[in-house]
């Protein structure tokens, strides 16, 4: 049986939803984004024209589109108009994955047995719009992604098909920067050597592909020949990481516990990133020396950040422990996890922030998640005085 793999994705979804609460912002060029040394989180079709894109510096984006308004942006509002989305595709949709606060991959294969996939998304689609007031598109074909690249080629408000005996002519024109997870470095790696569209790359031979981009040679290629056997995973909101430490001794020393705390944050922050997660719950947990066990826990907007969640498990550390007794345990998890890449709340902090957060984590990734570290979290190890080598006495 052939796949039906829909991919769904919300139109320009931070602009829709300031319009959504200012019809004023309808029509005109529009930024999300930081102050002046933000950047772009989001930006109207119309300021796209100027090119305009996210992750531009503030700027030199409107050094581009001098007219564009531009607007701080509201988490609060996206995260709880995301969910409500969730909620709507969630209740209708047979197996649905959230891939990130704004797109959605459904497996609705064997739906044309008894009603036409392409209609019941159509269907879905509408529904959407009319419970939450949100555009969104979608593109149906036989993996992720490909329905994934016609979703793209279809915004916005686009609704694409792409069934598998199109498959192939419909990828062969793209440029190769329409694959997803093909980065600037791939990009431009394969352009010096003449490889600029899909249809060239898809005829590129596998292991010459392998022997210059490594391990993912193999991947792209099948991309680009559109093959892509990725199952769509179940949503599930109560998925979570967590870290928690029980203390050789009990302690009520609160600088150390503090110290521990930023450490565990840091740690479980760095995985968020790595593995792609944005977190929208956050919980902390402790143990008092009697065995007492206490949790609070907290709403936030998706985030992957580690100042952004110290201040939260911070502020909700010193409410939860408020008796003067020794701890034998203290616990953070991260739950309510989405797919996404935001490591950063870009809204409030700088490029140089950005890219020192993109530094530290490739420093972790190629040295491990210990080889830097904030020095409020960081747990110096010393060495017992019979391993420190002895100068010889002077005569």
């Amino acid at each position: 049986m052939e796949r039906a793999i829909v991919h769904m994705d919300l139109d320009t979804f931070f602009v829709s939803c300031e319009r959504l609460t200012n019809s004023q912002l309808d029509g005109i060029p529009l930024i999300i984004g930081g102050g002046d040394r933000g950047v772009v989180a989001s930006c109207s079709y119309e300021a796209r024209v100027f090119g305009v894109h996210s992750a531009m510096p503030i700027k030199m984006a409107m050094r581009l589109c001098p007219q564009a308004k531009v607007i701080k942006g509201d988490m609060d509002l996206y995260s709880r108009l995301s969910h409500t989305v969730t909620s709507v595709i969630e209740a209708k949709a047979p197996v649905m994955e959230k891939a990130s606060i704004d797109e959605f991959y459904l497996d609705i294969t064997g739906m044309d047995k008894f009603y036409g996939a392409y209609s019941w998304t159509n269907e879905l689609s509408q529904s959407v719009t009319k419970e939450t007031g949100l555009p969104i598109s979608f593109a149906l074909s036989v993996n992720k992604t490909v329905s994934k690249i016609a979703t793209g080629e279809g915004k916005p408000r686009g609704n694409l098909q792409v069934p598998q005996p199109k498959v192939q002519s419909f990828l062969n024109p793209l440029s190769i920067k329409k694959i997803p997870m093909l980065g600037e470095v791939t990009f431009n790696l394969l352009s010096r050597i003449g490889i600029r569209n899909i249809q060239t790359l898809s005829e590129m031979p596998a292991e010459i592909l392998q022997q210059m981009i490594g391990k993912n040679g193999l991947d792209l290629w099948k991309k680009a020949n559109g093959i892509d056997n990725v199952p769509v995973e179940p949503y599930r909101e109560r998925k979570s990481i967590s870290k928690e430490h029980t203390f050789d001794k009990d302690t009520i020393d609160i600088p150390k516990l503090k110290s521990m705390i930023v450490g565990m944050i840091e740690k479980l922050a760095f995985q968020l990133r790595a593995e792609e997660w944005l977190t929208s719950t956050v919980t902390v947990k402790i143990r008092y020396a009697n065995f007492d066990t206490e949790t609070r826990q907290a709403k936030i907007p998706y985030t992957s950040a580690d100042h952004t969640l110290t201040k939260v498990v911070m502020e909700l550390f010193d409410k939860l422990y408020q008796r003067r007794m020794r701890l034998r345990l203290i616990g953070i998890q991260f739950s309510g996890l989405v797919r996404g890449t935001y490591q950063i709340n870009i809204f409030e902090d700088t490029v140089e922030l950005m890219s020192l957060y993109q530094a530290m984590d490739k420093m972790k990734i190629r040295f491990g998640s210990d080889a830097i570290a904030r020095c409020a979290g960081a747990v110096l190890k010393t060495k017992p005085k019979s391993d420190v080598p002895q100068l010889p006495l002077l005569p």
